[in-house]
């Protein structure tokens, strides 16, 4: 007989545990309450006799407990419940002791590559690391049913963010409402911040905001630079008056004043790029910031607006200094630059603002392209009308369903009635499925698979109503910056924030990922083949769109489709579809999975085909998601970046372009640095392979990471094929 027990694992029946349990609990009981070694074998002997070939250890137990009450030894059976109970709590306590020890030890591969934008090996990092096994134990031990904790084990979900959630406050991304803290003045841990006179002390409080924001949840987090425009005027006019008083003609005022004004935009995008990146938030990071740059969203301050926009381009192109002195490219703030008609044809007035944004693009790998166009077409409020707004963090996009009839239940300071509201609108978390494990589990039975998938998602639901809840329970207080001063409301004290989880107005995701390696399987063909492929694929994505229409009217929730921006758990899925079905060619033969929708790292396909195909898909994951191009090195083809720009522009409403520019402290060499086929970094010029000695920067799901990545991910960066190359023809 086999025994099965609470892991799943399959082992040897062996009488010598049952014996040993029940002596441990006869040891517990009177004399006259004990079972003799007879009875004890007649014990055995019964479960042996039941002639199982597989039995549950629980259902051993649950035996050995029957029996002892059926002999009337009651107070034995009470004796060995208890024992039952408490070998259960020993299972389930301390289980953070050796994951404390691999992360302070410094020696564990997970934990050196678990986030590429986080050095496990600071303190700073380390504690917030600490923390999250803390919050982990406890949500894998009381928050969640053991069904959804065993899903997540094995792979077939992903329930993210565990290392937050023991702290009931805490949610996803968000667009910070600037405009309103800024304005109308805000508060920062007891102090108050007055509307600032001058577009640098704007920037400078900027930062402390975004800093104070970012430690109040764990997502990223997205600003617009239209809000900082009107301080260019007021700074404008500060110099115009300090001129003016100095009996200075009026020319001469102007012309000086804009002198001083220019310094004063440089120096304060410079002010804000260093204590952006120079800044460690309670997470052990730099802020997870993305800025937006939209002329779109005034016509006041526009041309105040493209001044800060062309300083950041300008500043980013330059990079930042590693700690040799060298210009490199930093990590963040992610940029994101919308097009539309004002800048996108060459004629337009802002057209150098494009090529400024491509020549960055060829450099530094941001920003990113939004498309106005595209998206007016696709996010529709309830009257119909298009809008366009920035993403949340790196790709997570609201839903605009009622973003004028929600009026103002956050009670900004600077809500317009009739008006779209987007900032100060935020994410509640983020639940995966793993598609390719839906499709092996129905061994490619068609409806096998439907049936599978609509447990799966339902599981998933559960575990987003779960996080939902969770986050229902905290009021304004838990943390001001957000709910009490502006970022995200204007709630009183002690009030709750469960109307904000509700009507629209934040979203819930629905993530998955995969969906190459579930329609090749299920099909025969990737989702690109413009084939059966192809259509399977749509099914797929329409189908959890299906569902989170169901759920949202049934719950006023607004559960989204979202492309997940697995970084580590692309390692950790392929991983458990090669234990749970072994290894099978183009499916399971690789140490990551695809994420979301994207054509496969390894198929061959061009830039423009590659964002035309991935368009079709992009349009059914609404809650979020980014399309990409590999290049090659593109810093003096600025014509072909252009090209690509205008393109995603008429095609696809989010997309970036990876580019290579790295560089290596032993030999001063920039350019790619390679991988080889032990997935080792090394300098293609001098060989060197000491991580600390080089500056590598890829794309990883949407951002850009810095402090290298795990089996899986190195695979997948070093397998991703040339979309785009620097040839003429």
């Amino acid at each position: 007989m086999k025994v099965i027990k609470r892991d799943g694992t399959c082992v040897d029946y062996c009488p010598d545990k049952i014996e040993a349990a029940i002596q441990k609990a006869n040891a517990e009981v009177d004399e006259a309450e004990r079972v003799t070694d007879a009875q004890i074998r007649n014990i055995i002997k019964y479960i042996e006799g039941l002639n199982k070939k597989r039995m549950l250890v629980e259902d051993i137990q649950d035996v050995i407990e029957t029996r002892l009450m059926e002999i009337g030894k009651y107070e034995l059976a009470k004796c060995y419940i208890k024992y039952r109970y408490t070998r259960e709590l020993v299972r389930r306590s301390n289980t953070t002791d050796k994951t404390i020890k691999e992360l302070i030890d410094g020696e564990s591969e997970y934990w050196n590559t678990e986030n590429s934008n986080k050095n496990s090996r600071v303190v700073t990092t380390q504690r917030d690391y600490l923390a999250g096994v803390t919050s982990t134990d406890i949500t894998r031990r009381f928050l969640l049913p053991e069904d959804i904790v065993k899903a997540h084990d094995e792979g077939i979900i992903h329930f993210h963010d565990a290392d937050y959630f023991a702290q009931n406050a805490l949610h996803n991304c968000d667009l910070i409402n600037l405009e309103d803290m800024l304005q109308n003045g805000t508060n920062i841990n007891g102090v108050m911040i007055e509307t600032p006179h001058r577009f640098l002390t704007a920037m400078t409080i900027a930062t402390q905001l975004i800093t104070a924001v970012s430690s109040s949840q764990y997502g990223g987090a997205t600003i617009t630079l239209t809000h900082l425009a009107p301080f260019v005027r007021k700074s404008y006019e500060y110099y115009k008056k300090k001129y003016t008083k100095r009996k200075f003609s009026k020319e001469d005022v102007e012309k000086y004043a804009m002198e001083d004004l220019k310094k004063e935009v440089t120096d304060g995008v410079q002010t804000f790029q260093y204590q952006i990146n120079s800044m460690t938030t309670t997470n052990g990071q730099a802020p997870f910031l993305s800025v937006c740059m939209y002329l779109g969203e005034t016509d006041e301050y526009k041309d105040e607006l493209a001044m800060i926009i062309e300083e950041v381009l300008k500043q980013r192109i330059q990079g930042m200094k590693n700690e040799k002195g060298v210009w490199v490219t930093p990590a963040f703030p992610k940029l994101l630059y919308v097009l539309e008609e004002d800048n996108i044809k060459p004629k337009s007035k802002y057209w150098y603002l494009t090529k400024l944004a491509a020549e960055c693009t060829a450099k530094r790998m941001v920003p990113d392209y939004i498309s106005e166009k595209i998206m007016l077409q696709l996010k529709k409020n309830e009257y119909g009308e298009g809008e366009c707004y920035p993403c949340m963090g790196c790709r997570s996009f609201l839903t605009p369903d009622r973003s004028i009839s929600l009026g103002n239940i956050a009670r900004a300071g600077n809500y317009v009635e009739g008006k779209g509201k987007y900032y100060g609108r935020f994410n509640q978390g983020v639940v995966t499925i793993n598609l390719p494990d839906v499709a092996l589990s129905s061994g490619k039975n068609m409806d096998m698979f439907w049936q599978i998938f609509d447990e799966r998602l339902e599981l998933c639901h559960r575990a987003l109503q779960i996080r939902h809840e969770r986050l229902s329970h905290a009021t304004s207080d838990v943390a001001p910056i957000l709910w009490q001063h502006g970022a995200l409301a204007r709630l009183e004290k002690g009030e709750s924030i469960h109307e904000l989880l509700h009507h629209g107005y934040s979203t819930i995701s629905l993530g998955y990922a995969g969906l190459y390696e579930c329609v090749k399987y299920m099909t025969g063909h990737s989702h690109t083949d413009n084939g059966k492929g192809k259509e399977f694929g749509l099914q797929v994505m329409q189908h959890m769109n299906d569902k989170c229409k169901e759920w949202k009217a049934a719950e006023d929730i607004d559960y989204s489709v979202y492309g997940t921006p697995i970084e580590s758990t692309t390692y950790k899925f392929a991983k458990a579809l090669r234990e749970r079905f072994g290894v099978i060619k183009g499916i399971t033969d690789r140490d990551y999975i695809t994420n979301s929708y994207h054509v496969p790292v390894f198929e061959e396909i061009d830039a423009f085909t590659k964002l035309k195909l991935e368009s079709e898909f992009q349009q059914l994951s609404p809650g979020g998601a980014i399309s990409y191009i590999e290049t090659s090195h593109l810093e003096n083809n600025l014509d072909s970046v252009l090209e690509v720009i205008k393109f995603i522009y008429d095609n696809i409403m989010y997309a970036e372009l990876n580019t290579k520019f790295d560089y290596c402290h032993c030999c001063g060499y920039t350019g790619e640095i390679l991988i080889d086929d032990n997935l080792e970094w090394y300098c293609p010029n001098c060989g060197n392979r000491d991580h600390d000695k080089m500056n590598v920067a890829r794309r990883t799901c949407g951002y850009i990471g810095a402090n290298f990545w795990n089996k899986g991910r190195t695979q997948e960066i070093k397998e991703r094929v040339i979309h785009l190359d620097n040839k003429d023809d």
